[in-house]
């Protein structure tokens, strides 16, 4: 790609919805840095995921940050609580892990200062997801303010700006945005609660959300599941 071309610090976890808006991101002509953190989650295997997401995207620098907030725990994912089975409610469910994306969106903040970027992209989705209050256009607004009031750069005029492409998609959308980007979807790991085998277990939200998304576009989901969702 070529040199000049802007640069973006994109998040990714390892998951559908940051790959698709990472592989976005670089259809529309950004170079990208990549960052994930390896916050000692119970779904370890997307940091795997991850890598393999980056060096596919051809990210020019993939960092793996450790933040382990299994010291904080309040979360399923990041402490002695088991991940609910039973379906996605109306409630913020215990999946939720508390101030995640203010803590990533900071970190990756930090690296685009210090890298020269000017851009940010998160794959939060506010349609079909799990009822996060991280994950909403409002949050994502009010950040992008307080990042012009706390940086070097913003205070100097440069304004950051954070790219959220699939904020308004159902997953079904995000599901046919990437395979018009020719993704291989299958690289992607949504599970929190990984089955043996490297299976996804098939009855977390966020499995039932992914098989969703594929079921309501009829494309072939990849996906390996160790019970039916």
């Amino acid at each position: 790609m070529d040199n000049s071309a802007p640069l973006a610090v994109a998040l990714i976890s390892g998951g559908l919805d940051s790959m698709v808006a990472a592989a976005a991101m670089r259809a529309d002509g950004y170079r990208l840095l990549a960052l994930s953190i390896d916050y000692n989650q119970r779904h370890q295997i997307e940091l795997a995921a991850a890598r393999r997401i980056a060096h596919l995207l051809g990210a020019e620098r993939h960092v793996v940050l450790p933040l382990d907030l299994r010291a904080f725990g309040g979360s399923a994912l990041t402490a002695d609580i088991d991940v609910p089975k039973a379906g996605v409610g109306d409630d913020i469910p215990v999946t939720y892990v508390p101030a995640r994306n203010t803590i990533f969106l900071s970190l990756s903040l930090g690296w685009a200062e210090a890298a020269g970027a000017r851009d940010m992209v998160i794959g939060v989705n506010a349609l079909d997801y799990s009822g996060y209050p991280d994950c909403r256009p409002e949050f994502v607004a009010a950040f992008e303010e307080m990042a012009a009031l706390a940086t070097k750069a913003g205070v100097e005029g440069n304004a950051f700006r954070i790219h959220a492409p699939l904020q308004l998609m159902t997953k079904a959308d995000i599901v046919r945005e990437g395979t018009r980007l020719g993704l291989d979807l299958g690289m992607s790991w949504s599970c929190y609660d990984p089955a043996p085998g490297g299976l996804h277990c098939g009855l977390c939200d966020s499995c039932r959300l992914r098989a969703k998304g594929f079921e309501e576009t009829g494309i072939a989901d990849p996906t390996r599941y160790a019970a039916a969702t």
